[in-house]
């Protein structure tokens, strides 16, 4: 029926206020029916009991157990019958023989016919009432046996009234009837009538093929951009996940419906979704990706329906950062090297002006033992030159940092395949990044390097800084946190990548306490990807 008032063209508010109409009679039909069936119901117990006394009366009367063998019993008993059919305001009262052949009736024109008795089973001796037909009218029927002394049925009296039409039947359940019928349409009619309005005013006047259009729009949009999509209500349920969003989520559209607390969902993603600030570009690393999330809040005529957060895939960016951070070190590097040789210059300089020729050769000497003393501290342990290209440049620009850089004596480190070293140099470098700033203006500024390769690789780096506390050492990784709040865009994408990195190659990253203060940073990466045994 509904789809039917879908296509006969009406608009919305028309369409719906018939439905209601319709619902309306429905629901008066319903209450009519069962009106009339509780006072048939009703009409069957009382009048039933009713005319099973009239005939028990009748039965009773002097003259009609003395008479009913009496040859003339039609004419004798007549106006006892009809007394009785006046004084209970019945249909039809007759008295049947035990053959059941009428032999004396209200309506003479039935003497001798052969009489209705239905399923009754008054010959058996019992008083029975119920449902006969009698000449093609329902009636309810009271039938009585009269008995001898012997208790032999002398004759049967049946007392019968027809049950009313249905008007008569509604009629008699009383005018409040009628009275609440009729009200309750008109309160229908003025209900569906509003309720048709408020439909129109809420769906912007838009019937139901342009409501289908807009929706199907919305969709083809939403799962068709590149951003990631997620919209949260304010009970922290999902109500919209579209597929990039489910892509970078490894969420399912069976996810949609579901609360935050429910999905396989990271915790610092389900977090960032339920805080309830809002976040722009929030820099979010999960094990596989590095995510840069934008959240807002939704609002609906004034009211907060939920926030809608849109996401994108920022690894490959953040690993772009991390070179550009690393060939930032470099030139950093080279910068301290070019600030330290022009005051090692300086003073030859000022030495050769003096005449001390022995001091300049003595000079010189010692610079170039100590420029070999770092190198080889390096060299001897690690055999990857890139790995050690890094420790050696990263030695010189802690120390313009005022922190001393060390390599751990029991370091060892083989020569790397070319894809394993830039990871390698991708953790290292962003963890001795870490610990030269934490460390930097403390006591004793110091950072140790410990580099194992074993059956797997693990990388110790210690700094001499405050620590990390038990509560923050998983945000630091997750969020992108920085020391460093004046470096534009923050360094803190490098812990995070530290992270990314260790998970892909199916390591772990690990905080502790360091035995002197500070913090230790352990890196195990199981698969190292040695170029050679």
């Amino acid at each position: 029926m509904w789809s039917s008032l879908v296509r006969s063209g009406r608009s919305l508010a028309g369409q719906f206020l018939l439905f209601q109409l319709v619902v309306v009679a429905v629901v008066l039909g319903a209450v009519a029916a069962v009106s009339v069936h509780q006072s048939t119901t009703e009409f069957r117990q009382l009048r039933g009991q009713r005319m099973i006394s009239v005939a028990e009366n009748l039965g009773s009367t002097p003259i009609v157990p003395d008479q009913i063998d009496n040859p003339m019993v039609e004419s004798v008993l007549a106006p006892e019958v009809d007394r009785a059919l006046n004084l209970s305001g019945a249909d039809l009262v007759e008295i049947v023989s035990p053959a059941g052949i009428v032999e004396v009736s209200s309506d003479p024109t039935r003497v001798g016919a052969r009489a209705e008795l239905g399923s009754s089973d008054v010959r058996q001796g019992r008083s029975w009432s119920g449902d006969v037909t009698i000449d093609g009218t329902h009636s309810i029927v009271g039938h009585v046996p009269m008995l001898n002394s012997a208790g032999t049925v002398l004759a049967i009296i049946s007392v019968s009234e027809g049950y009313p039409s249905i008007w008569e039947l509604l009629s008699g359940a009383g005018a409040r009837l009628l009275l609440y019928l009729g009200l309750g349409a008109v309160l229908g009619l003025l209900g569906s009538s509003l309720l048709a309005r408020r439909i129109k005013r809420h769906t912007r006047g838009l019937e139901i093929d342009e409501i289908a259009s807009l929706a199907d729009h919305r969709e083809a949009l939403l799962h068709s951009i590149r951003e990631g999509v997620v919209a949260v209500n304010p009970d922290g349920v999902i109500t919209l996940l579209n597929d990039s969003a489910q892509e970078l989520l490894e969420l399912s559209d069976a996810d949609v419906g579901k609360r935050l607390d429910d999905v396989a969902l990271d915790p610092s993603i389900r977090e960032f979704l339920l805080s309830g600030d809002g976040g722009r570009d929030t820099v979010i690393a999960t094990p596989s990706r590095v995510l840069a999330l934008n959240r807002r809040p939704a609002t609906s005529q004034g009211q907060l329906i939920g926030t809608v957060t849109t996401m994108r895939d920022s690894t490959e960016l953040a690993s772009m950062q991390s070179q550009l951070t690393s060939h930032k070190s470099v030139t950093d590097t080279l910068r301290a090297q070019t600030h330290e040789f022009a005051n090692q210059l300086h003073t030859i300089s000022g030495l050769a002006q003096l005449g001390e020729y022995d001091a300049v050769t003595d000079f010189v000497g010692t610079l170039t033992r100590r420029r070999a003393e770092i190198s080889d501290a390096v060299t001897q342990r690690i055999s990857d030159p890139a790995v050690a290209a890094l420790l050696i440049a990263k030695t010189s620009l802690a120390a313009e940092s005022g922190v001393r850089l060390e390599l751990n004596p029991a370091s060892r480190l083989g020569a790397l395949e070319p894809a394993m070293s830039t990871d390698v140099i991708t953790v290292l470098g962003n963890l001795i990044d870490n610990a030269v700033d934490v460390s930097e203006g403390a006591d004793k500024a110091s950072v140790a390097i410990g580099i194992r390769n074993h059956d797997g690789l693990v990388i110790d780096v210690t700094d001499s800084g405050p620590g990390v506390p038990i509560d923050k050492r998983e945000t630091i990784f997750a969020r992108g946190v920085t020391s460093k709040t004046e470096v534009p865009g923050g360094r803190g994408i490098g812990l995070a990548l530290v992270r990314l990195v260790s998970a892909q190659h199916g390591g772990t990253v690990e905080i502790s306490d360091a035995p002197s203060g500070g913090a230790v940073f352990t890196v195990t990466l199981p698969r190292t990807g040695d170029a050679r045994g």
